[in-house]
């Protein structure tokens, strides 16, 4: 059985990452943890400690599983993994879960970041100018780089990010905690064109 297949986690049955993922804990569902960091700090050091983590794509994509399986533990539920949304072009965003309040809230996974925050902030753009209300997190495992984006944001620098979150510390108990004071829902489908008014040439017909 692949819980991870199963659930819908992940596309591919025995895909390398689910393989990977899978062998270091049998059953996420029964890893006992206090905050949700603690849940990332147990999932991340068994990987690390067990694989060679040269493969930065095998690393993000582990990261995003860990992050996936964490939502579901804590019931933040539905939630969208490598989503599109309806009228911003061009991105997959890595989660979305869609509020009743504020409609999408973004969250981009990134286990370091360098220069790569600059694409999720225009990520987080992206989807502010079609969303207005929509908040824009980035989660990750670098935890200076995420206090240099926090500084950035603060002055300004970055336009649509809300916060850098380090995934290993009380900031992702605090967003957690935080994401849970929102109701979660299925987003709505999106009618391109309304109109109480439609000419059509079958009407048109109907008067030859």
């Amino acid at each position: 059985m692949s819980l991870l297949f199963d659930i819908g986690i992940v596309k591919k049955k025995d895909s390398k990452t689910e393989n990977i993922f899978e062998t270091l804990v049998s059953d996420f569902r029964k890893v006992e943890y206090t905050q949700p960091s603690d849940y990332i700090v147990q999932y991340w050091n068994i990987y690390k400690n067990k694989y060679n983590k040269d493969n930065v794509a095998i690393n993000g994509k582990i990261f995003e599983l860990c992050l996936a399986t964490l939502f579901i533990r804590e019931n933040l539920l539905p939630f969208y993994m490598q989503a599109r949304v309806a009228f911003v072009p061009n991105v997959n965003y890595d989660f979305i879960l869609y509020t009743l309040q504020l409609g999408p809230i973004a969250i981009s996974a990134k286990t370091t970041l360098r220069e790569r925050y600059k694409q999720a902030d225009l990520e987080a753009v992206a989807l502010k100018y079609v969303h207005r209300k929509s908040k824009c997190y980035l989660i990750t495992l670098d935890e200076p780089e995420s206090r240099n984006v926090n500084k950035k944001i603060t002055n300004g620098g970055l336009l649509g990010l809300d916060q850098s979150i380090c995934a290993l510390n009380n900031e992702l108990d605090g967003l957690i905690k935080h994401l849970k004071e929102y109701n979660y829902s299925i987003a709505p489908k999106v009618d391109i064109v309304e109109s109480s008014i439609l000419i059509t040439q079958d009407k048109i017909d109907q008067f030859k």
